[in-house]
């Protein structure tokens, strides 16, 4: 079979934080009522893989498709497929929370590391994100602010807007602001350390969702200053050892040859248009969608509206 690219249906995760404006912004087919925090657009984890919608592979997970097209899915990485990508609905504040990495993870025997990276969608003029310490912050003050709830004083709550991407290598503690929506790429991990919730209650439960403070502060690295996390806005926005993100802009009527020595995940901000080649059907894309090309595939890309993507490789 020869590779073809890979159109993805979304996986769609209720968050108690979550809205429904992935629907009005994106069109997405959101259960109706339901507070959708998450739509995870390319995911090949255990509990979680991204279906195929278009081609002979329709209906069938990206692993077999990773498993069928061979060096053309390869990323000379074990496991699987090494990046995860989603939008994220924050119609609340999230949680404080911290991923660890990788010799974290060797240490305490658990978990996956997880370096990410959140590029702004939407937000309203008083947006923000805490990203980061406050200089100076130890282990032991942090770890006293949470136990007496207030952890917050010591982030560095980030002004933020659209169009920005920041970067948040594993061991920073972050917390995405209410009214953002995000683009959010990362490593292909769910490992999470709560460590703070701002004192609400899961309405599921009636009860406080479960924190992970020793995780978290065995997680954290203390002495990094929140001025050493880059904000980019153009071109290269990530260039990191896990992953890289570029961002793209065509006007209608632009062509984009498809040729890459590497497989690559696109996804469509804005706009719309058809990617065709000798040997697959035209498949349409509109904002919101992601396509996963294969290495090597024939073909280009035609913008019938103004387009901005983002484009994900390892």
């Amino acid at each position: 079979m020869n590779p073809y690219p890979l159109k993805l249906k979304p996986i769609f995760k209720e968050r108690i934080w979550g809205g429904q404006r992935l629907r009005t912004l994106f069109g997405k087919d959101l259960p109706a009522g339901k507070p959708i925090g998450e739509s995870w657009e390319l995911a090949d984890l255990p509990e979680d893989k991204s279906v195929i919608a278009n081609g002979p592979l329709a209906g069938q997970t990206v692993d077999r498709a990773i498993h069928l097209f061979g060096r053309a899915l390869e990323t000379g990485r074990p496991g699987p497929f090494p990046l995860l990508i989603k939008l994220l609905d924050a119609r609340e504040v999230l949680s404080v929370q911290v991923h660890p990495d990788e010799p974290t993870c060797r240490r305490m025997g658990t978990g996956q590391p997880k370096t990410e990276c959140w590029y702004i969608l939407d937000a309203p003029s008083d947006g923000i994100i805490y990203k980061g310490l406050k200089p100076g912050t130890t282990r032991e003050q942090f770890a006293r602010a949470v136990a007496e709830g207030t952890c917050a004083e010591y982030l560095v709550a980030v002004p933020v807007k659209p169009g920005q991407c920041h970067f948040l290598p594993s061991g920073t503690p972050h917390a995405i602001g209410a009214g953002l929506v995000i683009a959010e790429i990362q490593q292909p991990s769910d490992t999470t350390y709560r460590v703070f919730d701002w004192n609400r209650l899961d309405p599921s439960t009636g009860k406080p969702r479960a924190l992970h403070i020793q995780q978290a502060l065995e997680s954290i690295h203390f002495g990094v200053s929140a001025d050493e996390l880059p904000v980019t806005t153009v071109g290269r926005l990530v260039d990191a050892p896990e992953f890289k993100l570029d961002k793209g802009h065509q006007m209608p009527k632009g062509e984009l040859l498809l040729e890459s020595p590497a497989p690559k995940a696109v996804l469509f901000l804005t706009g719309a248009g058809l990617i065709q080649g000798p040997h697959f059907d035209p498949i349409a894309f509109q904002k919101g969608d992601t396509i996963l090309i294969p290495a090597g595939v024939e073909g280009f890309v035609l913008f019938q509206e103004e387009t901005e993507y983002l484009t994900a490789s390892v």
